[in-house]
């Protein structure tokens, strides 16, 4: 996980109105996996304003003309948790929840002090207990993500019931919510331009919010590639990802209870 810390002019990447407080918006750049993302801390005072952020985070994640990263993390405090994390995307969405984006987010939360070795984080997909700590030079974040969830409302997904190896167009299609939804198709080689399949799913009629889709291959170790809604793209690595493939390979009995993805 690289991890560092610049300072951008807003003017250089054209933020030039009121709704950025400074006139120098410190930001950090981090990754998970290759997995990246710009980090905003407002623990202490909003610095892009809300009707901004969607903007903002369109503009500062263009890999030619911006900072660059597959997301925007706001840090901010919260009510209900230690921390609050909310993500938009490339495409000025807001993601409910992002496995990889909440291990930066702790990364930088234990590097500045703000928390111990346990601590939960206020999502749009609930609260989330994470624990950290450091090993022989490498910091290790351990994520609770939940309990995946299959009945198609809380995908969500057209129809009743679970969403397990259904027939769309000519794929055999699970789906899952680990956060934020989630399609996985199995296949036996991983090695084709995945982009023209995984852009048919991820705006199919049966996803009324859309999903991300992931191509799962059995075997040791596990793989995957992952197309990501809001980014509309493939990504190096998605946590929620992992575990939504995982999932459902365990639901169908082709893996055991522990899987290295």
């Amino acid at each position: 996980m690289v991890y560092k810390m610049k300072l951008a002019e807003i003017s250089e990447i054209e933020l030039d109105d009121d709704s950025f407080r400074p006139s120098n918006l410190a930001f950090t750049k981090l990754h998970g996996n290759g997995n990246d993302f710009i980090l905003i801390d407002e623990t202490r005072q909003e610095l892009v304003s809300e009707a901004a952020k969607r903007r903002f985070a369109t503009r500062c994640c263009r890999r030619s003309f911006g900072i660059g990263a597959d997301g925007v993390l706001f840090l901010g405090s919260s009510a209900r948790a230690d921390l609050g994390m909310r993500l938009f995307q490339p495409d000025g969405s807001e993601a409910e929840m992002c496995g990889n984006g909440i291990r930066c987010l702790a990364k930088y939360a234990w590097d500045t002090g703000y928390v111990g070795q346990s601590f939960d984080v206020e999502t749009l997909a609930g609260i989330i207990p994470v624990q950290v700590r450091e090993m022989d030079s490498c910091f290790w974040a351990k994520v609770d993500m939940g309990v995946p969830k299959f009945d198609r409302p809380s995908i969500p997904a057209c129809g009743s019931g679970e969403f397990i190896m259904e027939q769309l167009d000519d794929l055999q299609i699970s789906a899952v919510n680990t956060g934020v939804p989630h399609a996985v198709i199995f296949v036996e080689d991983l090695e084709f331009a995945i982009e023209e399949i995984a852009t048919l799913i991820r705006h199919s009629s049966v996803f009324p919010e859309g999903v991300n889709v992931n191509f799962a291959k059995i075997g040791q170790p596990f793989e995957i590639r992952t197309f990501e809604r809001g980014v509309e793209g493939e990504t190096f690595s998605c946590g929620t990802g992992a575990v939504a493939s995982a999932s459902v390979a365990h639901r169908l009995d082709l893996v055991g209870d522990e899987v290295l993805v």
